[in-house]
């Protein structure tokens, strides 16, 4: 292992930066685009379908925020596993967040590329995807305030777009700019609230989770900060909070403007709603809108899974090349091993899009699910062992423990069971737990080669 000062990162984020990185990782295609899917699905209750995910995924958030504050010594999530579970969590988990966001930035390199080509279709779209990986690997190379910097802008420029549209919105649907007046009728006029039943709410949380995960990239993100473990326990549960309100009173204010038996899947609904509310360049604005978020979450995709792995390293879970830091305190070696692969994944959704690619994209399904299941495995046994050894370090605390932790733990294994359950959904279920068992069986062959040198 190396000498530590050759492996301590930079200070040099500040908390602005933190947290529109958070922000900056979680928004992205998934609802500018994505929620046309579960809208066209499910209804007008679809909010309450992002309600209930969001709600899951805020109260995982208040248990690292429970870890973070106790544990001052463990600086990232996946070391959270490590204390409370074991060490194969730690690597498990790990591994898996990295695995799941080098699948996201060959999506989010696609999706941006894709929009470049409808307004520049002399190039291919691998071209542009290939361009805009090398674009941001190179300000992920430059520093980590470069990265925050550039992270910043993208992400204000999305939070800025959303308040705006839902402002827009809100005026239209009370009948302020409306025309014929309020519209909040579409929520019941066309079959109903829930025209597909009850049930059907429960199942769309296991499409609109994946959607909302990602305000743990703060945790990550505070090794490279000047901000404590207080802000930064804060700062989770913060953006959590903003996140779930801003997508849920985005979905609402869409599905008010617009009667959902209108929205196509694969197509913007912000779009869709602009166009409905008098804005003839709705195309053009959701474009530039939606390139932004994809940019950004592209952006986010390479430092996090550069850090990732450098906390995997400095573990001994990964090559131990990945722990030295170049002369500006980043990651480099990890930085360029995450783009490797990402570009693997770019390669294969150009040249295999129906198997290899599909199969990454499938696999990576559950696996924010698996992880998050962990986290609050290590939060039930690490709370136990705070009460009883260091109650004074409990400054923030897991809500109605433990029987929130253990209604966030059921709410997970039911929207897995839903996805098992759901033609649509049961290939990701599995591919997601044909990868985990791959990294439980590299773990054991680590565990098996270390003690043979050992011996």
């Amino acid at each position: 292992m190396p000498p530590s000062s050759a492996h301590e990162l930079s200070r040099s984020l500040k908390p602005r930066h933190v947290s529109m990185i958070t922000f900056g990782g979680i928004i992205g295609a998934g609802l500018f685009v994505g929620s046309s899917t579960a809208i066209s699905t499910i209804g007008p209750a679809a909010v309450l379908s992002y309600a209930l995910a969001g709600f899951l995924v805020l109260l995982v958030m208040r248990m690292i925020s429970e870890m973070a504050m106790a544990l001052t010594g463990v600086q990232t999530f996946p070391d959270f596993a490590r204390v409370g579970v074991g060490n194969w969590a730690g690597y498990l988990v790990g591994w898996l967040y990295w695995y799941f966001w080098v699948v996201v930035i060959a999506i989010e390199a696609i999706a941006g590329a894709k929009i470049i080509n409808g307004w520049f279709p002399q190039f291919d779209v691998w071209e542009i995807g290939v361009a805009l990986m090398a674009i941001l690997t190179g300000v992920n190379l430059l520093s980590a305030k470069s990265y925050g910097e550039f992270e910043f802008w993208f992400a204000s420029t999305k939070v800025v777009a959303i308040l705006v549209f839902i402002l827009i919105a809100a005026a239209y649907a009370m009948g302020f700019t409306a025309p014929a007046g309020p519209t909040f009728a579409n929520l019941t006029a066309h079959g109903g609230f829930a025209p597909q039943g009850i049930a059907v709410i429960f199942a769309g949380v296991a499409t609109t989770i994946f959607s909302l995960c990602g305000a743990e990239i703060a945790t990550l993100a505070a090794a490279e900060s000047e901000a404590g473990s207080k802000t930064i326990a804060r700062m989770t549960i913060s953006v959590s909070t903003r996140i779930l309100i801003f997508f849920v009173l985005s979905i609402l204010m869409i599905v008010s403007v617009v009667p959902w038996t209108e929205i196509e899947p694969g197509t913007s609904p912000f779009a869709q709603a602009l166009r409905v509310m008098g804005y003839p360049a709705a195309d053009l604005i959701m474009n530039g809108i939606v390139l932004v978020a994809v940019l950004s979450c592209l952006n986010s995709g390479i430092y996090i899974t550069s850090r990732a792995m450098f906390g995997l390293a400095k573990n001994g879970d990964a090559p131990q090349s990945c722990v030295k830091l170049s002369t500006s305190k980043v990651p480099a070696r990890a930085i360029l091993i995450a783009s490797l692969f990402s570009y693997g994944a770019l390669a294969a959704a150009v040249f295999a899009p129906d198997r290899v690619f599909n199969f990454l994209v499938t696999s990576s399904g559950a696996i924010m699910l698996f992880i998050y299941m962990i986290i609050a495995a290590a939060q039930l046994r690490l709370r136990e062992k705070l009460e009883r050894e260091a109650p004074e370090r409990l400054q923030v605390k897991m809500w109605l423990y433990p029987y929130g932790t253990w209604a966030a733990l059921a709410g997970m294994a039911g929207v897995l069971l839903l996805m098992g359950l759901s033609e649509k959904h049961a290939m990701e279920l599995w591919a997601s737990v044909i990868v985990t068992v791959a990294f439980l069986i590299s773990y054991w062959v680590k565990c098996q080669v270390q003690s043979k040198s050992n011996a």
